[in-house]
């Protein structure tokens, strides 16, 4: 039966691979992203099974407004992936206001609030999914933010689940690992990007030897968890890139 799924952070990346990948499949999609010319441009590649609503989802008023539009055209949601995030690299120590607060807000808080504000459109069977990392587990330099707020996100899942439990809305965290996407260029600072790599090079490991997967591949895991039997839960999934023969 076709799902009506919200996805966060869905310009471009992951998010956007999983609102192709859902649309081919029959469901609804509803793109949400800060920058509404991105969402609005993979929305029309889709085609008339996906919607764009700008939302911030830092921003509870933003958060607020954007549920409150899907719930106009879709009164029921039944999966909600909060992939948004910001990843930066910087030592705590030199990081700017904007930077911490941004990856906070963005990465813990954003799906606080859009959980918050999906919970009262779910009936049984609804889903929450988490992006997390893997940073959470591997020590990787320059990342102190960005891995405390995943880890924050994946404590608050276990909670949250336990929480919805009784109203049988299932609760998953999905490390994603690192991922590859055609013509996708990774936006940072270069002195910041080469300054990361150095310190992973110096901690043993080392960026440009580790295997990444396809976007299109890891869709293949959140189509599995979104079908899985309702007997089944998964609490934390983490896939990894491997070299292909």
């Amino acid at each position: 039966m076709p799902k009506t799924i919200v996805i966060t952070g869905a310009g471009v990346g992951l998010g956007r691979a999983l609102a192709r990948r859902f649309a081919c499949d029959g469901d609804s999609v509803i793109l949400l992203g800060r920058t509404f010319a991105k969402v609005e441009a993979a929305a029309a590649e889709i085609g008339e099974h996906a919607l764009a609503i700008a939302c911030d989802v830092s921003s509870p008023d933003s958060v607020r407004n954007a549920f409150n539009q899907i719930a106009e055209k879709f009164p029921k949601v039944d999966v909600l992936i909060n992939n948004a995030a910001v990843f930066e690299p910087f030592l705590v120590a030199d990081a700017t206001d904007t930077q911490i607060m941004s990856a906070i807000t963005t990465n813990l808080v954003g799906p606080i609030l859009c959980s918050r504000a999906v919970i009262p459109m779910m009936d049984s069977g609804g889903y929450i999914i988490n992006v997390s990392s893997e940073s959470v587990d591997i020590p990787f330099p320059h990342l102190a933010v960005y891995q405390s707020s995943k880890a924050g996100l994946e404590r608050f899942s276990l909670s949250l689940f336990r929480e919805l439990e009784p109203l049988g809305i299932r609760v998953s965290n999905v490390r994603a690992g690192a991922m590859y996407e055609e013509g996708k260029v990774w936006e940072a600072d270069p002195a910041a990007q080469m300054a990361f790599a150095k310190a992973a090079a110096e901690a043993g490991i080392h960026l440009r030897e580790r295997p990444l997967s396809q976007f299109t591949s890891v869709t293949e895991a959140f189509r599995a968890l979104i079908n899985m039997p309702a007997d089944l839960h998964a609490v934390t999934i983490a896939l990894h890139g491997r070299a292909s023969k």
